[in-house]
């Protein structure tokens, strides 16, 4: 994984609460094993019309918010079925960070493993953050994960909490079988010192 330490980016809203794992990348779209190929369907039955032509009423489809890289959205984000192939849809659109009020927690901890960051500020912060990507083409925000902050360029400052084992593993780029192989010698070491009794 790409290690995520400091991160600027714009910011694009979606001010909706309860957004399942099934809204973000649909049932019908989970026939591959590989991790690719799923962000041309993220957040298909939003995203477009019957005809397959790009729906206009939808958010992410405005032209300003092409290239954002963060998202803010309402409470319980990506809730419903624990399937991974909703943060490899949602990284594979180009979003690096999502900030809500609240996650799923088994989304969550998928989107960690994927190195993508999920930010929990208050609703009245979000709210902040929602309203100027609303209000302003080209919006962006810098996540520092070391200070564990969320910043603008109008001086505007939210502090996170954040597990430190996630933590780490994001700033290092580390799915937990690549933090597991960080401790590769310890492992050995204690396989050797106590060896199979069968």
């Amino acid at each position: 994984m790409e290690p995520f330490k400091k991160f600027t980016g714009i910011v694009a809203p979606m001010d909706r609460a309860n957004v399942d794992t099934d809204q973000i990348i649909p049932k019908q779209f989970l026939k591959r094993v590989e991790r690719t190929g799923f962000g041309e369907f993220a957040f298909f039955d939003w995203r477009y019309l019957e005809d397959g032509a790009p729906n206009p009423n939808f958010i992410l489809n405005e032209e300003r918010y092409r290239g954002a890289s963060i998202l803010v959205a309402g409470p319980n984000f990506g809730s419903g079925s624990s399937r991974e192939h909703a943060p490899w849809a949602l990284r594979e659109f180009g979003f690096k960070a999502i900030i809500a009020p609240s996650f799923a927690d088994i989304f969550r901890g998928n989107c960690f493993q994927n190195g993508m960051a999920t930010i929990v500020l208050s609703q009245e912060e979000v709210d902040t953050v929602m309203g100027k990507s609303l209000q302003r083409n080209g919006y962006s925000a810098t996540i520092d994960l070391d200070a564990q902050t969320v910043t603008d360029d109008d001086g505007w400052k939210a502090a996170f909490e954040i597990d430190a084992f996630r933590k780490e593993s994001l700033i290092k780029g580390l799915d937990e079988v690549g933090s597991t192989l960080e401790k590769d010698d310890k492992i050995n070491d204690f396989e050797t010192a106590h060896p199979a009794r069968w």
